[in-house]
């Protein structure tokens, strides 16, 4: 509890669009959970917004996440970065340690930890629809795993470049390839990343995929997808958005408090705000 010498300290998470995140949802409950008398809350950031929300940040915040479309705006806006925020190219959070600014990645560790809490299975090839920073993060995550094998599907290869050289650059090696989204073909792979919007996912795309025996769905809202629901409907491994959102908050709560995460209380809260927002 504050003690009425230093503010409580303050945290948060930034992005455009910002207001459907469960982020607030699950840190406010870690705090609660720990007795920390700390607020997070979400901030509507632009892209080019970031550098100047920054500068206007006062001694009291400790932490911030950031989601789309700030991840690798904030490469060049910290004063360190981590290994896994380098090699992911990308940062989703921000440690403020008197006055310093360090950039890290738990989309990695925590994709990791969200795929082995579901599964133990062998993993060697995969496939990833989207080409963006989560791809990015997800992918590297996958080849800690032991996947030497990865297909982006993408609707534009040029604008996927980053994705694939972020991929290749991991020290284990991989053997990256894009193509095309809408190309024909049942996937062969040990495992299906979607990290697109549930829009794209078209009846095609689902049937593409039937074949794969785990599937990785980055978003937790809307819920279900149409590829996640085809994956629970035929009894299939899934890893959901809310998986890998409690895994990666779990860890930038430690990263900003210095405590241990409660992730089953974490978990539970944001189970119980997805389910008001998505009644049965």
């Amino acid at each position: 509890m504050s003690d009425g010498s230093r503010p409580v300290r303050r945290c948060g998470v930034l992005g455009d669009p910002v207001a459907h995140s469960l982020s607030p949802v699950l840190h406010r409950a870690g705090y609660a959970g720990q007795g920390l008398d700390w607020t997070y809350d979400a901030h509507r950031v632009p892209a080019g917004g970031l550098e100047a929300f920054l500068d206007g940040l006062g001694e009291e915040w400790r932490g911030l996440s950031l989601t789309m479309p700030l991840k690798r705006e904030a490469l060049t806006l910290v004063d360190r970065l981590t290994d896994r925020a380098r090699l992911a190219g990308g940062v989703n959070t921000v440690v403020l340690d008197d006055g310093a600014r360090v950039g890290d990645n738990t989309d990695l560790p925590g994709a990791a930890a969200a795929i082995r809490e579901r599964t133990s299975r062998p993993l060697s090839s995969a496939a990833i629809i989207g080409g963006g920073a989560t791809a990015a993060s997800v992918g590297l995550a996958l080849v800690d795993l032991g996947v030497t094998r990865i297909e982006l599907l993408v609707r534009d290869a040029v604008r996927a470049a980053d994705t694939v050289a972020v991929l290749r650059s991991h020290p284990a090696g991989v053997d990256v390839r894009s193509a095309a989204l809408d190309g024909p073909g049942d996937l062969a792979a040990d495992l299906v990343v979607s990290t697109v919007p549930a829009a794209a996912q078209t009846a095609e795309l689902v049937a593409q995929c039937e074949a794969v025996p785990v599937v990785f769905e980055a978003l937790y809202d809307p819920w279900p997808t149409p590829l996640s629901a085809a994956a629970l409907a035929s009894g299939r491994v899934l890893v959901g958005g809310l998986d890998l959102l409690v895994h990666q908050a779990a860890l930038q709560f430690e990263l900003f408090t210095g405590v241990a995460a409660p992730l089953a209380v974490m978990r539970d809260a944001g189970e119980r705000a997805l389910a008001a927002r998505n009644p049965a």
